[in-house]
């Protein structure tokens, strides 16, 4: 019989998970901005879930009925508030597209690995190296170039930046949790309920607010369909699997690559043409991503592998994320 691979020999295809999710993520800014000519940003974020959420049930109900039966209740509420944190960062974040650049939202956006990396220390326990420290800072420094780069282009652009903002920090509480119940689920039996919860609390939020509901135009549906499909069951859901083999910090730190794929592209389809500070920032964004990989591969391997720690931590944690 041959014996089960380590978890460590698993980080490998977890780098891989990491980076495939990341190209996949990186369209959704550019597939917002083409659906928002035909839909408001909060009803394009409740069908965004919803269509990932119906794409996904015959295969979660099939494959993980005994699963998903299983999970603790504890466990149900710490899904909730993933779904609820999930719900807010996308209302925020495709609203802010409304209002920013492309490139000054994603960047924003994806300052989710600052918060990630000072929650996971205070309340996960995760020990991080100096060189991740350093990674976390230069990522800092990238983004409020970026920001920089907004000032003196009317308040919208500033509103659009502080909704971004709310999207990074609700972002970062949503991996956070994934980082805990991903020890214990596996993909499906996690991704299918936070995507459900998030789609109900977002169609909940969508029929209040008295906005027409269906998105008239056939193309916007198509936009929104391929955004359910792409970005968020290939993109959001290989980054979740990654959370079971590689830290929060990581993995969020690995998706500021994303801000530069959705600035080319926006670059290339939408000839927003970004500033000399917004590639000023995303210069020292991919230098973080560089020094956050290498801090990563050093931190894996052994008996001895702070991740293992944080693993068995926390299975066996009963406090509040």
């Amino acid at each position: 019989m041959v014996p089960k691979p380590p978890e460590h020999d698993k980080r490998v295809p977890a780098y891989l998970g990491v980076g495939f999710g990341v190209l996949n993520v990186s369209a959704a800014a550019i597939l917002i901005r083409l659906a928002q000519t035909g839909a408001h940003s909060l009803v394009i974020a409740a069908w965004r879930l919803t269509l990932a959420s119906l794409i996904l049930a015959p295969i979660a109900l099939v494959t993980r009925r005994r699963e998903l039966r299983q999970i603790a209740p504890r466990d149900w509420l710490l899904m909730l508030a993933a779904g609820l944190l999930l719900a807010i960062h996308f209302a925020t974040w495709i609203s802010s597209l409304a209002h920013t650049s492309v490139a000054a939202s994603v960047m924003l956006v994806s300052t989710t690995p600052i918060f990630v990396g000072i929650a996971s220390h205070l309340l996960l326990h995760e020990r991080h190296s100096r060189a991740m420290i350093v990674a976390l800072v230069i990522a800092a420094s990238g983004s409020a170039i970026i920001a920089l780069s907004d000032l003196g282009k009317g308040s919208h652009h500033l509103w659009g930046d502080v909704l971004a903002l709310a999207g990074a920090i609700t972002g970062a509480g949503y991996f956070l949790i994934g980082r805990r119940l991903r020890v214990r689920l596996s993909l499906l039996a996690y991704v299918f309920p936070v995507y459900t919860i998030a789609a109900v609390i977002l169609l909940v939020l969508m029929l209040a607010s008295g906005l027409p509901p269906f998105p008239e135009q056939p193309q916007t549906w198509f936009w929104i369909l391929l955004m359910a499909i792409g970005p968020q069951i290939l993109g959001h859901s290989s980054l979740n699997w990654a959370l079971r083999y590689l830290s929060a910090t990581y993995v969020t730190v690995a998706t500021l690559c994303e801000p530069i794929g959705s600035t080319l592209l926006a670059w290339w389809l939408l000839e927003e043409i970004p500033s000399a500070l917004t590639l000023v920032g995303g210069g020292l964004i991919l230098l973080a991503v560089v020094v956050a990989s290498r801090a990563e591969r050093q931190r894996a391997g052994g008996p001895g592998d702070p991740s293992a720690r944080i693993a068995v931590t926390s299975a066996d944690n009963t406090g509040t994320v």
